[in-house]
């Protein structure tokens, strides 16, 4: 439906991901809840905070071992776990309250099966100062500190590493740490590539979203659970 005019938005109407949701309504309402604007930013922002805590986690293990029981204990884990929750909330919330405010002179018809950010601005003739001021406060506190962050901790880690005498202990240091910094590399390279798309290209936003909401979370419990024995156990009877 299209809107000529400045009009407020009060409806968003988004892709099918499959038009069989007449006989589905539990799946739909499942999905819906799964990729709506508010639940899609919690996640993400969750997601953003969590790599970097799991950085900080390494750093500890390596670089101060000593301490690690001390600082991440089973209460500091519980209140970083709720804090992280509590914040992704938050932030989810201003962010939704901004885009309500937002007016539109092209369409409420989201071309994706989810709300983003990139696709929601699409509709607008020109986004609010508040939509734009809480966007740009979003990606300094929840995507640029956390990737910062991670990125000393990471330095500090390989400092540790490549002083170590032994070639055992360097071999377990970085195997600790491989699985992490390849979701670190596909989670924020990905991210990447879905905002230089081309705007008019919705395509191929399609395709990648669907690859970015679907392979990336299937890959990730793979990538971490490669360093159980078991796991490369079994993958190497299976190469046999």
């Amino acid at each position: 439906m299209s809107v000529n005019n400045e009009t407020s938005i009060k409806y968003f109407y988004m892709l099918l991901f499959s038009g069989e949701t007449e006989y589905k309504p539990l799946i739909s309402i499942f999905f819906f809840f799964i990729y709506s604007m508010y639940f899609f930013i919690s996640v993400g922002t969750a997601e953003d905070i969590l790599l970097f805590i799991m950085a900080y986690d390494r750093y500890v293990a390596i670089c101060i071992p000593l301490h690690y029981h001390q600082i991440l204990n089973p209460r500091n884990c519980t209140l970083i776990t709720i804090g992280i929750w509590v914040a992704a909330f938050l932030n989810s919330l201003l962010f939704v309250v901004s885009a309500l405010n937002m007016s539109s002179c092209h369409s409420n018809i989201i071309h994706q099966f989810f709300c983003d950010i990139k696709s929601l601005t699409r509709t607008t003739c020109a986004t609010t100062q508040m939509f734009s001021e809480i966007t740009g406060i979003e990606i300094f506190i929840f995507v640029f500190i956390p990737l910062l962050s991670t990125c000393i901790s990471y330095v500090n880690i390989f400092s540790i590493i490549f002083k170590m005498k032994s070639k055992e202990s360097r071999r377990k240091a970085f195997s600790t740490c491989s699985s992490h910094v390849t979701i670190i590399i596909i989670y924020y390279g990905t991210g990447l590539i879905g905002n230089i798309i081309p705007p008019y290209s919705y395509v191929l936003d399609s395709v990648f979203n669907i690859v970015y909401a679907t392979i990336i979370p299937i890959l990730n419990p793979i990538i971490y659970s490669l360093q159980n024995a078991n796991v490369q156990s079994a993958l190497l009877e299976f190469v046999k």
